[in-house]
């Protein structure tokens, strides 16, 4: 299983908070560095110093980190139009050297549209929005150099586009699409991603959806070993008991309910639950880090998870 360190910037977290996880992540061997994509804090935090933007963040770090793959986990279709992100993102890819991955949801926290003036339609409008935008965006990398792209969609029109400019990675930066929907989900993951993320739900619903997916794939005529399977969850770990308990209190978490609901415990409690993700096929863990500045905690994976479960 591969470990990628997972951040939620939201919470507060300025640009070099960000960095300093990123150049941690990478010296430490971990996978990737990924970023959720939010314009506004989540519960009683002040969110200062504010949000940052995902694309822009990743632009940076690109530049600023030699190995790791760099991505969000997932921006948002109501964020951005999908003709701008695909260039966004190509950018990214070309500045890492073809590390970029592009993790693509509908977007479900109503408050940071109200808050940033972003339109917010209903559940299917937003899956419209992904709809269209997963098969733009991919027409546009995938279109070869010299010809054009034409895309006639309820709300998306291109007509005459240079489709321009490439990703490095060919045919295309992977894509990541993820979540519990019983239908679109699994069809759109089959159609169009790389990996298909079941975040943040327990072992048994974990399978259920894994095999939903692999089910679309079949449909689609896909091999379904061909998609990625991942997991994410909040994680803590500390050498003993009290390490761990510190580091749950830090950011306001129960230790009990970390090891029912997420990821939390010694090392050998962390490898044997994630064990228990990788039996029913996860082969990627997003370890969602919400204390940046403890990067002994980063440390402390490193040396005693990371090893047991590569």
């Amino acid at each position: 299983m591969l470990l990628r360190i997972f951040t939620e910037p939201q919470q507060g977290a300025s640009y070099d908070d960000l960095l300093a996880v990123a150049r941690k992540t990478e010296e430490n061997g971990f996978d990737a560095f990924f970023r959720s994509d939010h314009y506004l804090v989540m519960g009683e935090n002040d969110g200062l110093p504010g949000p940052t933007d995902s694309w822009i963040t990743l632009a940076g770090l690109a530049r600023e980190t030699k190995r790791i793959k760099l991505g969000t986990l997932v921006s948002s279709a109501t964020f951005r139009n999908p003709g701008v992100l695909a260039i966004s993102v190509a950018q990214v890819d070309q500045m890492s050297g073809g590390r970029a991955e592009l993790g693509l949801g509908a977007g479900w926290y109503e408050a940071e549209h109200k808050a940033y003036g972003l339109d917010f339609p209903d559940t299917p409008g937003r899956f419209d929005l992904l709809t269209e935008q997963l098969e733009l965006i991919t027409g546009l990398w995938d279109t070869p150099v010299g010809e054009k792209y034409d895309f006639q969609g309820e709300h998306y029109q291109i007509s005459d586009s240079p489709a321009l400019p490439k990703p490095v990675q060919q045919p295309h930066p992977p894509i990541i699409v993820g979540g519990a929907g019983k239908k679109r989900t699994p069809e759109l993951a089959a159609k169009y991603a790389a990996e298909f993320n079941a975040g943040f739900r327990s072992v048994e619903l974990t399978d259920t959806l894994f095999q939903r997916v692999q089910k679309a794939c079949e449909t689609e005529g896909r091999d379904p070993k061909t998609l990625a399977l991942s997991t994410a969850h909040t994680v803590v770990v500390g050498k003993d008991d009290a390490e761990v308990k510190q580091r749950a209190e830090a950011i306001g978490r129960d230790v009990e309910d970390l090891k029912a609901n997420a990821i939390a415990g010694t090392p050998a409690e962390v490898v044997d639950r994630l064990g228990r993700f990788a039996a029913v096929g996860s082969q990627r863990q997003y370890v969602q880090i919400m204390d940046l500045q403890d990067l002994d905690h980063l440390d402390l994976i490193a040396a005693d998870v990371l090893p047991q479960v590569s």
